[in-house]
């Protein structure tokens, strides 16, 4: 990667989160939100296409995650929680609005943001993760959902989920990204590094207790969306099916979908050029941030 790369701990909602930071300081800021089981690697291929594009980008290690803080306990992972990270993130960065772009968990974070959060965002951009709201009332159109969300209730039971993940170095991880992508997408020297950031000092169980607060957040409000807004989608991906994420626009304002039929959850890996040329024409068509 030949970026000039630099790492920070930014002090955010009582916690430190590790950020690396690239691009011209004065450029308009986006925010890239990582997933599980990532951490802020998982965007190596949007970095460059940003920076030449002028953006000032930042990239957390969401909390519990690689060299963030790891605060114990499942309350410490609810939505507004994780959210509120992102709000100090700005406020650290003295913007009053960022593009925000997520993936997986960090797409979920990034609808609660565009439904919570409007006058904070100049876009959201979500890959390959539904509107929340719109799962709980659709998923009897989507039935088959149920059963590919198994994981989703294992993650709820105490210590086994990590030693599952731990078990064989660490293959149940390596088969959750290299197993569910193309071949190829993760080199061996990345799963490494992955693993490498799961093995720190605490934070498999603080990732999986990101899904264990899922049933602490209760009913939170859900505000139509009137934040522009655009979903990318792999139609393979494994975990989730594409019929969510018609049924997530209806949720939108102003919102617009794109499908790569033959690419997975991790599309913005798989299909790089083409997300990234739809990352930056969807910003360039948005209203200016406001500083």
């Amino acid at each position: 990667m030949d970026l000039q790369l630099e790492h920070h701990d930014v002090p955010t909602n009582g916690l430190r989160l590790h950020v690396v930071q690239c691009g011209p300081v004065d450029g308009p800021l986006v925010i890239l939100l990582h997933g599980f089981p990532e951490y802020w690697e998982t965007w190596h291929q949007q970095l460059p296409a940003l920076v030449a594009a002028g953006y000032r980008v930042w990239v957390p290690d969401q909390r519990g995650y690689n060299l963030s803080d790891k605060p114990p306990g499942i309350s410490s992972y609810t939505l507004p929680v994780l959210a509120a990270d992102v709000m100090g993130l700005l406020d650290a960065a003295g913007r009053h609005q960022a593009h925000v772009i997520g993936h997986d968990w960090g797409a979920v974070v990034s609808w609660y943001l565009a439904a919570q959060y409007p006058e904070r965002l100049a876009s959201a951009t979500i890959i390959n993760v539904p509107h929340p709201a719109a799962v709980g009332r659709n998923l009897w159109r989507v039935p088959t959902q149920l059963l590919h969300s198994w994981y989703i209730l294992f993650f709820q039971l105490p210590w086994l989920p990590e030693r599952l993940f731990r078990r064989r170095n660490w293959a149940f991880g390596r088969r959750t990204l290299a197993g569910t992508a193309r071949p190829g997408t993760f080199t061996a020297d990345e799963l490494n590094r992955y693993v490498a950031a799961w093995a720190q000092p605490g934070a498999l169980t603080a990732m999986i207790n990101w899904y264990r607060a899922l049933r602490r957040s209760g009913r939170l409000p859900w505000p139509r969306i009137e934040v522009p807004l655009q979903v990318i989608w792999g139609k393979k991906d494994v975990f989730l099916k594409a019929r969510l994420a018609e049924l997530s626009l209806q949720e939108c304002a102003n919102g617009q979908l794109h499908f790569f039929p033959d690419a997975t959850h991790w599309v913005h890996l798989e299909e790089l050029a083409a997300v990234n040329n739809l990352l930056l024409k969807f910003m360039a068509a948005a209203p200016p941030a406001t500083t």
